[in-house]
This record gives structure tokens, sequence and C-alpha cells, in this order.
């Protein structure tokens, strides 16, 4: 099964690819916003879908480490990086800028849910903040929600739970 994104409104749209042949147009009408597009079917010059790709969960080791998102009934797994300062982490609209977006239809997740801070202490170690952004379903570390005045340490395998979406931090790897 192939996916495919409206252009207009970013739903997903899945179809079976092999029903047709390389080269062979098809244009899909999107159910959510009616827009007709088109598409042709061949080898894809952009990454493989998320669906069909394994996810490194440690490929970014050695840059300022990563975000996992755990699969569920809402999205795919996905690995997202983290930068110094602060990431902002929310659901991924189209239009919206926030520096980590979340690919979701996770209606809990809102836009800018929370901020995960990265800087380097004094002794030049990596140190992961976590502060909720604030949120309408609030930020959950290992089950215990934050306050709009909490802020927590991250370690390398944290649990973060935005709305029904679970996060781990992959920390970097200290050299």
């Amino acid at each position: 099964m192939k996916r495919v994104r409206c252009p207009k409104c970013d739903h997903y749209i899945t179809f079976d690819e092999t029903q047709y042949e390389d080269g062979q147009s098809l244009v899909f009408e999107c159910p959510e916003c009616r827009k007709q597009f088109g598409i042709r079917i061949g080898a894809s010059k952009l990454r493989a879908t998320r669906k069909e790709e394994t996810v490194d969960e440690n490929e970014n080791d050695d840059a300022y480490g990563s975000i996992v998102v755990v699969e569920n009934v809402f999205h795919y797994k996905q690995v997202l990086p983290l930068k110094l300062g602060d990431n902002v982490i929310g659901r991924y609209v189209k239009g919206t800028a926030i520096s980590t977006p979340v690919e979701t239809v996770d209606p809990s997740v809102d836009t800018k849910h929370c901020i995960i801070n990265v800087k380097r202490d004094k002794n030049g170690r990596l140190v992961y903040t976590l502060r909720d952004a604030p949120s309408n379903t609030g930020t959950f570390y290992m089950n215990d929600i934050l306050t709009d005045y909490d802020r927590v340490r991250l370690e390398d395998g944290s649990i973060v739970t935005i709305g029904a979406t679970t996060l781990i931090l992959r920390a970097a790897r200290e050299e």
C-alpha cells in the first residue's frame, strides 16, 4: 500500500500501487477538502514512505540526540533530530512554523505542545530540559503531568507523553 498526501490539506490517501504499472497517471480526489490532484506511478525521487522504511533510532547519536515517536494508530514511527536551544514539539499542520513537527493526526496533540531545550553545561555535556508549551491536554513525564512552571531534566530513554503520542529521548553520545 502507498500513501499520497493532498497538496491542499495534507490529508493522506492510501491506495494499492500493485494494481497499476510504472508510468501510469492517477487522479485522486481528497475526501477531506475535495481537491483533485494527479500523480504518476514509478520510482519515487523522495524517501520511502514512513510505513515501509526502517527507522534507525540512533541516527542522530553524534549530533544533539533525537526524539523517537512511538508508532500508534495516529502515526508511523518517526525519529526527530534535536538542535541546540529550544526544540518546539507539536503536531505538523501546513503553514505552522515549529522546529520539531510530529506527523500525526492525533487530535490531542497541540500544534505547539511542549519544548525540549538542549544546552551544554559548564563541563561541556549536553543537558535536556522539558517544559510544557503550555498545551491544552498537558505534557506528561514518566506519567506525571507537568504544570506550566515545571522544568524536568531528561536523560537517555526518558518517556514523554503528549496527547496519545509517546516520545522517547535518545541522547547524543558523549565523547
